[in-house]
Parts: structure tokens; sequence; C-alpha cells
């Protein structure tokens, strides 16, 4: 799907607010990848990320990926600020609307040796300014190659990188990525720590968040109770401009970078409202694998093969659902009293597509998509406000039916495991007809 058409600015559902609030209820995506990033979309460019932040209903998105030289350079020149902290394309760059405002942050691979062993780190940095960035970029730019990759892999110790970046800035934010990834998580099984504390050390009390990864929800990682003191932010560590927002995180604050770090910091429920999830099956590390011999196995499958891949012999890529099983304090549905809530969400073009029977990127699923921006502003306000009534109204009674069943949890997924996607469905074969034929008589 090309994003190529600006959708109306202003949403049916709560979550958009007026452009000129100063507080609001917006949607925040704080971790994705630039075209300066192995495997990602040339179209990773500010033009394309503010026309798709746009429709996807996202009003504060990351520029990602500002230790690459190339980047930063291409981000000054085509940026002006706009309120602290915050930035927009400027107006001889912009299709005539400021409706995105983008945030400075990077994400910063720390492969290095502790305590015995190859750690793997993922770092996800957030700078309050240019002038903080430069900083920072000059710093990390003795110890490593940042024109390499957008996300730069370091010989450092995440320690050491959290000391440099809080001090050139204490306004910086230091957040362990996607949490639980076997290879590049701070918990993840291959590489990670069991702990923040066993990994930051005395620099603890510095990490104020975490980001749950698209293979593990808040839920899961509510069994942890050493992991209360931390906030939970969820972003879709996107590579296309069409993955922006599959993860994110919504506000109720001034439009800001102080007033949204202080909302992730104190973890106050009445301005971090909620997280917007993957369904964590699909993610491409929730169960334990072997992607070449295609076995997927649960925990305690896993269990009584002893962690060996049955076909080849080889040791199991232990999952993310499995690693939360052998670090848990707590049983499977515990909720912790201080938690910001989260609500489980596909990406409306899987709707379309699991809906209607065709592929994602298929010529019918985009003219489905796009009626439905056009419809209502953006897809978040599709996928969150607006009732099966007005869907009906505008669309297909199967994809009303997908997107209320998505919104109350009626999914079967088949999980991923060892890098491969989990597979979702809505409907079951021959549901579609159905339900056709109903609407039809109606």
């Amino acid at each position: 799907m090309v994003f190529n058409y600006p959708p109306p600015l202003v949403a049916k559902g709560v979550l958009v607010g007026d452009l000129g609030d100063l507080f609001m209820k917006f949607i925040a995506d704080f971790h994705l990848h630039s075209k300066y990033s192995r495997a990602t979309s040339p179209q990773m460019d500010l033009e394309h990320l503010n026309n798709a932040a746009k429709i996807k209903g996202i009003k504060i998105l990351t520029i990602g990926d500002f230790t690459h030289p190339e980047w930063f350079k291409n981000l000054k020149e085509k940026l002006e600020s706009a309120e602290t902290g915050l930035f927009r394309l400027k107006a001889s760059t912009r299709p005539g609307d400021v409706y995105t405002r983008f945030i400075l942050t990077t994400e910063v691979s720390c492969i290095y040796s502790k305590t015995g062993r190859i750690r793997k780190i993922h770092i996800i940095i957030f700078a309050p300014s240019f002038e903080t960035v430069e900083k920072i970029n000059t710093h990390l730019g003795w110890i490593g190659n940042l024109k390499a990759d957008g996300r730069p892999i370091l010989g450092l110790d995440a320690k050491e990188l959290t000391k440099i970046v809080l001090g050139i800035s204490e306004n910086c934010l230091i957040v362990p990525a996607h949490l639980w990834t076997p290879y590049f998580g701070l918990l993840g099984s291959k590489s990670g720590f069991n702990s923040i504390e066993e990994c930051f050390e005395d620099y603890s009390k510095y990490i104020y968040a975490g980001e749950t990864g698209l293979s593990s929800d808040p839920s899961m990682n509510w069994r942890l109770s050493v992991l209360d003191r931390i906030t939970l932010i969820s972003n879709s560590d996107a590579h296309s401009p069409q993955k922006i927002g599959r993860e994110a995180n919504v506000f109720d604050t001034e439009i800001s970078y102080p007033a949204i770090i202080e909302a992730i910091k104190s973890k106050n429920p009445q301005k971090f409202l909620y997280t917007i999830e993957f369904y964590p099956e699909e993610g491409k590390y929730h169960y334990d694998g072997h992607r070449l011999c295609g076995i997927s196995l649960s925990p305690a499958e896993s269990k009584k093969y002893n962690n060996i891949c049955p076909n080849c012999g080889r040791s199991l890529t232990i999952g993310v659902l499995n690693r939360v099983e052998e670090l848990a304090d707590r049983p499977n549905g515990f909720k912790p009293a201080a938690s910001i809530p989260f609500k489980s969400l596909i990406p409306l073009e899987e709707i379309i597509a699991d809906a209607i029977g065709q592929g994602t990127g298929t010529i019918e699923v985009d003219k489905e998509y796009k009626n439905l921006i056009e419809k209502f502003s953006n897809e978040f306000s599709v996928l969150i406000d607006i009732s099966r009534s007005e869907l009906e109204a505008v669309t297909l009674s199967e994809i009303a039916e997908g997107i209320i069943r998505v919104r109350e949890g009626k999914v079967n997924i088949e999980p991923g495991y060892d890098g491969v996607y989990g597979k979702i469905r809505i409907f079951s074969k021959g549901e579609q007809k159905t339900l056709s034929r109903q609407g039809t008589l109606f």
C-alpha cells in the first residue's frame, strides 16, 4: 500500500483533537528507523512519515536514527521548532498543514561482554534538542562508526551508554528496547540479563521505562514484580511507513517534550492513558521454535524436548512467552494496582484482508482502506472509536464485524516463533460468505 493522499485533519473520535489545543489526547510512536537503517523502505523519509502519521492518526512520531550523520543533516535542513522539544516540517517541505510533530529518538545496539557472556542490548535514547543530539553524536562517534547504519553498533556497556547520555543532558530518557526479544532484548533469552539492575547496576534508578516489544504485552510484563517501578511503553519499530503505529502510546498532556517525558516517568494514568498493542502471539518471537525446521513449540512442549529441536537436534530459539515464564514471580492474569491499561489491536489493512479473503497490499484491500480513511479521517479512529452502525453504513458488513471482533479480542492466532510472524485469523473459512448473505438480506 502506498500512502499518497491526504486525509481530513480532524478525526471524528477524541484521540486527535483540534490542532490549536495545547492539551489534548494524542497518539505517539517513539521507535522507528529511517531509510539509512538496514532492511528499511526507501520511503522512510520525513515527507512520507509525515503523511503516514496523518493517515494513521499519530500526532507525535519519532524521526528515529538521529545518530546517522546524513539523516541528522536532513533533519536539521527540513525540520523547524514547534512546541518545546518537538519539531515539524518546514513550510517549504510540508504539504500545506502542520499536523505531525516529530520527537528526537534513536536506537543504539550495544554489543559487549559482561560477567562472562556476550550481551547484545538495544537501547532507545530520547533527546530534547538538536544541540543535545549533536553532543551525543560527537561522543558516540569517538566510540564507533555512526555512518555504517541508522542503528549503530557500539562496543559499549549499556550502563556506560546511559552514563554518557545523561551526562550530556539529564533531560534525555534511556529506554531498553523490546525488552524480551531473544537476541537484542535486555531480558532476552540469548544475550540478555535477568533484571534491569543486573544490566544497569547503579544507573538502574535512571531507567524509568521499558518497551514491551511486539511479542509481549503489558499483562505478560505484569507477572514480574521487579518491573513494577518502570512504565511500559509500546512502539512500532517500523521499517516502512505502513507499519508505523502498529504499537503506540496514548497521552492526555500538553503537547511538548517535557510533558511527554514527565508523563512517562511519573506513570500517571491520568496523563498516560493506555498503550496500543500488537496481539503478542502475532509477534515473531512469541513461541519457541526453529525456523529452518518449521518447528513451533509452546513453553510446555519445549520443556518436553529439553529445549532441543526434535527435527535437527540443535537448540531452540527460546521465545518471549517461555522467558516470561522463567522469570515471573506472579501468576498469569495478575494486574498491579499501579499500571497503565492497554488495548490490543490489529492493523486495519490486515482486518480488511481477512474479512474479504484477499492478501494485504492487493487492489481490493487498498481500495477499502482508503474508503474508510476518507470517511473517518484516520486509522485509529476506525479501529477504536467508530460504532458498528457507522461502519456498516460505509463498508462491507464483514469488515465492520472484523473491526468489532478485534476490539473484543475475538481472534485466532497461530503464534510466531524464531523470526516468523504469527498468523492471525478473525474469521473462519466460509464465514465471510455467510456474513455477505446476511448483509444482502438486510
